[in-house]
Protein backbone atom coordinates (compact mmCIF):
# COMPACT_ATOMS: atom_id res chain seq x y z
CA UNK A 1 0.00 0.00 0.00
CA UNK A 2 1.19 3.50 -0.77
CA UNK A 3 2.31 5.18 2.48
CA UNK A 4 0.78 8.53 1.57
CA UNK A 5 -2.58 6.86 0.99
CA UNK A 6 -2.14 4.91 4.23
CA UNK A 7 -1.88 8.20 6.13
CA UNK A 8 -4.42 10.11 4.06
CA UNK A 9 -7.20 7.56 4.66
CA UNK A 10 -7.55 8.04 8.44
CA UNK A 11 -7.11 11.82 8.10
CA UNK A 12 -9.88 11.92 5.49
CA UNK A 13 -12.12 9.72 7.64
CA UNK A 14 -11.66 12.06 10.60
CA UNK A 15 -12.31 15.11 8.41
CA UNK A 16 -15.52 13.48 7.21
CA UNK A 17 -16.58 12.68 10.76
CA UNK A 18 -15.90 16.24 11.89
CA UNK A 19 -17.76 17.58 8.89
CA UNK A 20 -20.77 15.43 9.72
CA UNK A 21 -20.58 16.57 13.34
CA UNK A 22 -20.71 20.20 12.21
CA UNK A 23 -23.61 19.34 9.90
CA UNK A 24 -25.51 17.84 12.85
CA UNK A 25 -24.68 20.87 14.98
CA UNK A 26 -25.39 23.72 12.61
CA UNK A 27 -28.02 22.30 10.27
CA UNK A 28 -29.80 19.77 12.50
CA UNK A 29 -29.55 21.69 15.80
CA UNK A 30 -27.67 18.96 17.69
CA UNK A 31 -25.53 20.98 20.11
CA UNK A 32 -22.44 19.05 21.22
CA UNK A 33 -21.98 18.27 24.90
CA UNK A 34 -18.60 18.75 26.65
CA UNK A 35 -17.48 15.17 25.96
CA UNK A 36 -18.48 15.53 22.30
CA UNK A 37 -16.27 18.61 22.05
CA UNK A 38 -13.32 16.70 23.48
CA UNK A 39 -13.91 13.87 21.02
CA UNK A 40 -13.88 16.40 18.19
CA UNK A 41 -10.52 17.58 19.51
CA UNK A 42 -9.15 14.04 19.32
CA UNK A 43 -10.43 13.59 15.75
CA UNK A 44 -8.68 16.86 14.89
CA UNK A 45 -5.52 15.63 16.62
CA UNK A 46 -5.55 12.49 14.47
CA UNK A 47 -5.76 14.71 11.39
CA UNK A 48 -2.86 16.80 12.72
CA UNK A 49 -0.79 13.63 13.16
CA UNK A 50 -1.49 12.07 9.78
CA UNK A 51 -1.57 15.06 7.40
CA UNK A 52 2.14 15.87 8.00
CA UNK A 53 2.85 12.18 7.33
CA UNK A 54 1.07 12.48 3.98
CA UNK A 55 3.28 15.46 3.15
CA UNK A 56 6.52 13.93 4.45
CA UNK A 57 5.99 10.38 3.14
CA UNK A 58 8.19 8.92 5.90
CA UNK A 59 10.22 5.73 5.82
CA UNK A 60 9.72 2.74 8.09
CA UNK A 61 10.82 4.49 11.30
CA UNK A 62 8.76 7.60 10.57
CA UNK A 63 5.76 5.45 9.76
CA UNK A 64 6.11 3.80 13.16
CA UNK A 65 6.36 7.18 14.89
CA UNK A 66 3.32 8.60 13.11
CA UNK A 67 1.42 5.35 13.68
CA UNK A 68 2.29 5.45 17.38
CA UNK A 69 1.19 9.07 17.71
CA UNK A 70 -2.03 8.28 15.86
CA UNK A 71 -2.58 5.32 18.17
CA UNK A 72 -2.21 7.54 21.26
CA UNK A 73 -4.66 10.09 19.85
CA UNK A 74 -7.19 7.39 18.94
CA UNK A 75 -6.88 5.78 22.38
CA UNK A 76 -7.45 9.15 24.05
CA UNK A 77 -10.53 9.79 21.96
CA UNK A 78 -11.74 6.26 22.57
CA UNK A 79 -11.44 6.72 26.33
CA UNK A 80 -13.56 9.89 26.18
CA UNK A 81 -16.13 8.22 23.92
CA UNK A 82 -16.26 5.18 26.24
CA UNK A 83 -16.94 7.50 29.19
CA UNK A 84 -19.83 9.08 27.31
CA UNK A 85 -21.24 5.70 26.29
CA UNK A 86 -21.05 4.65 29.95
CA UNK A 87 -22.91 7.83 30.99
CA UNK A 88 -25.56 7.14 28.35
CA UNK A 89 -26.20 3.67 29.75
CA UNK A 90 -26.52 4.71 33.40
CA UNK A 91 -29.93 4.37 35.03
CA UNK A 92 -31.80 7.70 34.97
CA UNK A 93 -31.36 8.24 38.72
CA UNK A 94 -27.56 7.82 38.46
CA UNK A 95 -26.99 10.35 35.64
CA UNK A 96 -25.07 13.40 36.89
CA UNK A 97 -26.78 16.78 36.82
CA UNK A 98 -26.40 18.99 33.77
CA UNK A 99 -23.69 21.56 34.22
CA UNK A 100 -23.00 25.02 32.84
CA UNK A 101 -22.08 25.37 29.18
CA UNK A 102 -18.48 25.58 28.00
CA UNK A 103 -18.55 29.33 27.41
CA UNK A 104 -19.69 30.03 30.97
CA UNK A 105 -17.05 27.69 32.42
CA UNK A 106 -14.22 29.26 30.39
CA UNK A 107 -15.25 32.75 31.53
CA UNK A 108 -15.77 31.94 35.21
CA UNK A 109 -13.61 28.96 36.18
CA UNK A 110 -9.85 28.35 36.24
CA UNK A 111 -8.57 26.30 33.27
CA UNK A 112 -7.83 23.23 35.41
CA UNK A 113 -11.40 23.16 36.70
CA UNK A 114 -12.79 23.61 33.16
CA UNK A 115 -10.76 20.62 31.94
CA UNK A 116 -11.88 18.53 34.92
CA UNK A 117 -15.54 19.41 34.29
CA UNK A 118 -15.21 18.63 30.58
CA UNK A 119 -13.68 15.21 31.20
CA UNK A 120 -16.24 14.28 33.88
CA UNK A 121 -19.12 15.05 31.57
CA UNK A 122 -22.56 15.97 32.79
CA UNK A 123 -26.22 15.19 32.28
CA UNK A 124 -26.30 16.51 28.73
CA UNK A 125 -23.56 13.99 27.87
CA UNK A 126 -25.96 11.19 28.83
CA UNK A 127 -28.77 12.40 26.56
CA UNK A 128 -29.19 10.56 23.29
CA UNK A 129 -30.97 12.69 20.71
CA UNK A 130 -29.69 11.03 17.51
CA UNK A 131 -29.24 7.42 16.46
CA UNK A 132 -28.12 5.70 13.27
CA UNK A 133 -28.50 1.93 12.95
CA UNK A 134 -29.33 1.85 16.65
CA UNK A 135 -26.13 3.55 17.81
CA UNK A 136 -25.75 6.99 19.38
CA UNK A 137 -23.16 9.52 18.27
CA UNK A 138 -20.92 8.52 21.19
CA UNK A 139 -21.20 4.83 20.27
CA UNK A 140 -20.30 5.62 16.66
CA UNK A 141 -17.37 7.73 17.84
CA UNK A 142 -16.18 4.85 20.04
CA UNK A 143 -16.39 2.47 17.07
CA UNK A 144 -14.42 4.89 14.87
CA UNK A 145 -11.79 5.50 17.54
CA UNK A 146 -11.42 1.74 17.93
CA UNK A 147 -10.96 1.26 14.18
CA UNK A 148 -8.52 4.18 14.01
CA UNK A 149 -6.53 2.80 16.97
CA UNK A 150 -6.27 -0.63 15.35
CA UNK A 151 -5.24 0.92 12.04
CA UNK A 152 -2.66 3.20 13.68
CA UNK A 153 -1.26 0.25 15.62
CA UNK A 154 -0.98 -1.69 12.37
CA UNK A 155 0.93 1.24 10.85
CA UNK A 156 3.22 1.38 13.89
CA UNK A 157 4.13 -2.31 13.81
CA UNK A 158 4.18 -3.09 10.12
CA UNK A 159 7.59 -3.95 8.71
CA UNK A 160 6.55 -3.34 5.13
CA UNK A 161 8.29 -0.52 3.32
CA UNK A 162 5.73 0.68 0.82
CA UNK A 163 6.46 3.49 -1.59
Amino acid sequence: MNRRLAFAAPAAACAGLLGYGFYLQYLEGQDPCPLCLIQRGFFLLIILVFVPAVIQNPGVIGTRVYGGLGLLAALGGGAVAARQVWLQHLPADKVPACGPDLYFMVEHLPLGRVIQKLIQGSGECAQVTWRFLGLSIAEWALAWFTLLALYAAWLAITRRSAG
